[in-house]
């Protein structure tokens, strides 16, 4: 793909070479976080994002030219290949342009145009378009035969000819594309006796917006309410003006007879054939623009929840609560190792004695150091029962999304064959606590619950995109080579799941690795693959304390050159910034590491494998448990649960998560609320409103700088009476956050 090189280049500020040497290195077999960690000298510090811009730029402009050999082989052999046609295929840009100028030899079903042409009608619809002013009557006479019957019929016909060669008209196309583009709206409107049935869609039931300028998430509901049948829905621009652009390509001469003729083909080539075609393209291309716009916010959400805070190694007991089932308790080590499991009913007074007694004995037992409690059904109660033990130990709520996947999946059976869902599930909420990113990895992406119309959106490129994400960010991250499991270790640059599985079951034949180069005695783990992995591999129990670093094997030599220099061990240099900071990145140059890839050496080694996530905090909830006694105008806690365009989602320790509306995130304006908020983030919000029958509550952050009444009696759970008001225009929006 080194020919789309220039192309791309221009396209993005970037250099050429920069280009050039990223297209060659992905063509050389390399992973992007693999170029953008260790390959910053050749790329001039291109970072994961702009070097999948490159590839993905690359993929669009091979298909481009994939599709434009497919259309001139077409066309040639159609024997109707010139070289005007030829100089048009080889200036397009865009397949829209390519697919307009092959529309008139595209093979086509029998239309309208051909049966007219087969009745011998094409010199009338030519001699209609001179728009000399003759008697057309009596010209249609001469086109009367056993097909065509009468003067009218032969009109007709040559109009249908007419509209057909307007509609393939790539001048044509392309100035009602532009007006698509810029003045066309989206307008709903609920199907007859469907009112009730699609309530949920109302905010669309008579709706109309550019699509220039429509929020993503409106254009997927309104895609769902059609297709579920509950809208009627259209794209286009005013009629009379896009027929108007048409006249003024077509209409050559004064009005006559003829020009009335060609004025009538042109609003039938609009209304029958030109806006059906542009409503179809435009239709696809907002879904795809609102796709990718709901893949990234799920994306970035994902991201930030891949790098949640770890609490790290540690002893866990980790219940998974509920009521009348009880709460599953299960006791893991530092490992993620299952110790014991158990189940306790502290939700029925007569057992929760016992519940009582046995936390107490399972915290002595197995040296607890840390409680993690679903945050599911039952899990606010469960933590107030853990806390009123007074333990002295950090009760932590974990998101629990996905975990019922997690354990009725094969990874569990193959993790924990031996014990049923309920132990599975409650082992993954623990592990969660102690490492987020090892955990969430074995579940499927779109069951973690964060994102906006996750199912609507093209899957292919939802996985695709979440893909990357989880590979970027467990090797931003690194891997501990010795505890990681086979599905963390599959998204490490350069091994895929054959290799993690052949690394895990060397690792249980040899026992711990003890150095990175054993490695390459992996089945199937060659030299290539050796250079993609190993620097993003750790190694605590390694004798070469660089192996539990992020500095690449193939630059150790350089790291035992500044050592050497330094006169001392490179145990020793490593973590000693004032060594460090004196060193000369310039002496230690050659042809193959360049002078940010030494700088990028010594920056590991001040801190070497330091995990870029933040530290783990315990948060406290307010005393609120249900939607009941949330009180307006009343400031709480809370932790940021998902981020969509439209706004952020806050738990505050009720079953139902709070919107804060976009427009109430900040007080300068906001288009999308990552701009200033992160997942898991803590915030202080303020209670606007609450609908305690539809169960949703909504939130300020912005109006807690505003506040200064006193708080309302959390602490003894007093609610005050609910406000009978509207929720305002800001609720409607959850209307398209449907399954929230």
């Amino acid at each position: 793909m080194l020919e789309f090189a220039g192309q791309i280049a221009a396209n993005n500020q970037f250099k050429i070479n920069q280009v050039e040497t990223v297209l060659q290195l992905l063509a050389e077999g390399s992973t992007i976080p693999f170029i953008a960690r260790y390959r910053k000298d050749k790329t001039g510090s291109l970072d994961e994002v702009q070097i999948q811009k490159i590839q993905d730029e690359a993929k669009s402009l091979k298909d481009l030219s994939d599709r434009k050999l497919a259309i001139e082989k077409s066309i040639t052999e159609q024997g109707k290949m010139t070289e005007e046609l030829q100089q048009k295929l080889n200036a397009a840009t865009t397949l829209s342009q390519l697919e307009d100028i092959y529309l008139p030899y595209k093979p086509k079903r029998r239309t309208k145009a051909q049966i007219a042409r087969e009745n011998g009608l094409e010199p009338l619809a030519n001699t209609i378009l001179q728009q000399t002013n003759i008697i057309l009557l009596d010209e249609a006479k001469n086109f009367i035969n056993d097909n065509v019957k009468t003067e009218d019929e032969a009109l007709q016909g040559a109009r249908d000819i007419i509209s057909e060669i307007i509609n393939e008209d790539a001048t044509v196309r392309a100035k009602i594309r532009k007006l698509f583009e810029t003045e066309a709206t989206i307008k709903s409107s609920v199907v007859t006796g469907k009112e009730e049935e699609g309530v949920k869609y109302k905010d669309y039931f008579d709706s109309n917006q550019l699509i220039a300028t429509i929020p993503s998430h409106r254009t997927l509901a309104i895609l769902r309410g059609f297709i579920e049948g509950f809208l009627k829905m259209s794209i286009e621009p005013e009629e009379e003006f896009a027929i108007s652009l048409i006249e003024e390509i077509y209409i050559i001469a004064s009005l006559n007879e003829s020009v009335t003729q060609v004025k009538r083909a042109i609003k039938d080539c609009y209304k029958r054939l030109l806006q059906p075609s542009l409503e179809t393209e435009f239709r696809s291309l907002l879904k795809t623009k609102a796709d990718e716009d709901a893949i990234n916010v799920f994306s970035e959400n994902l991201r930030q929840l891949l790098l949640s805070s770890p609490l790290g190694s540690k002893r866990i007991l980790a219940v998974d609560p509920g009521y009348r089932t009880g709460c599953k308790v299960v006791c893991i080590d530092e490992q993620g190792s299952l110790l014991h499991n158990d189940l306790i009913y502290i939700h029925e007074n007569n057992k929760k004695q016992h519940g009582e007694y046995l936390i107490r004995d399972l915290v002595s037992k197995y040296a607890i150091q840390a409680f993690a409690i679903g945050d599911g059904t039952a899990g606010r109660e469960t933590e107030q029962f853990i806390k009123r033990l007074q333990l002295n130990l950090p009760v932590f709520m974990v998101n629990e999304d996905g975990a019922s996947i997690y354990s009725a999946s094969e990874i569990a059976r193959e993790e924990f064959g031996a014990y049923d869902v309920t132990v599975r599930g409650a082992i993954s909420i623990g592990r969660r606590l102690m490492d987020p990113l090892a955990e969430l990895v074995k579940i499927d992406p779109k069951s973690i619950g964060v994102g906006q119309y996750q199912h609507d959106v093209n899957q292919f490129r939802l996985k695709e995109k979440l893909d990357q994400t989880v590979v970027s960010c467990v090797n931003q991250v690194g891997v501990n080579l010795n505890t990681a499991s086979k599905h963390l270790l599959s998204y490490v640059s350069g091994i895929g799941s054959s290799i993690a599985e052949n690394i895990v079951a060397h690792r249980n034949e040899i026992g711990k690795f003890s150095d990175r180069k054993q490695l390459l005695k992996v089945p199937r783990l060659g030299a290539k693959a050796y250079e993609q992995c190993a620097g993003f591999l750790r190694i605590a129990e390694s004798n070469n304390p660089l192996d539990k670093s992020a500095v690449h094997p193939e630059t150790y030599s350089i790291v035992e050159k500044m050592a050497a220099d330094l006169s001392i061990d490179v145990a020793q240099m490593i973590g000693n910034e004032k060594l460090l900071n004196d060193i000369d990145v310039k002496k230690y140059v050659t042809t193959e590491i360049g002078a940010i890839t030494v700088a990028d050496i010594i920056k590991e080694l001040k801190k070497p494998g330091l995990d870029p996530r933040a530290e783990l905090e315990v948060f406290e909830f307010a005393q609120i448990f249900k939607i009941e006694d949330v009180i307006p105008d009343s400031i709480v806690p809370g932790v940021v649960t998902n981020l969509t365009r439209f706004g952020a989602f806050v738990d505050i320790g009720v079953k139902q998560d709070g919107l804060v509306h976009v427009s109430e995130i900040a007080h300068k304006y906001i288009s999308d609320p990552n701009e200033v908020l992160k997942l898991n983030q803590k915030v202080q919000v303020k209670v606007l409103e609450v609908d305690v029958a539809r169960k949703r509550i909504m939130l300020s952050i912005k109006q807690t700088q505003e506040f200064s009444r006193a708080k309302p009696d959390y602490k003894n759970n007093k609610p005050q009476p609910q406000k009978e008001t509207s929720m305002g225009e800001a609720l409607k929006v959850l209307q398209g956050k449907f399954g929230k």
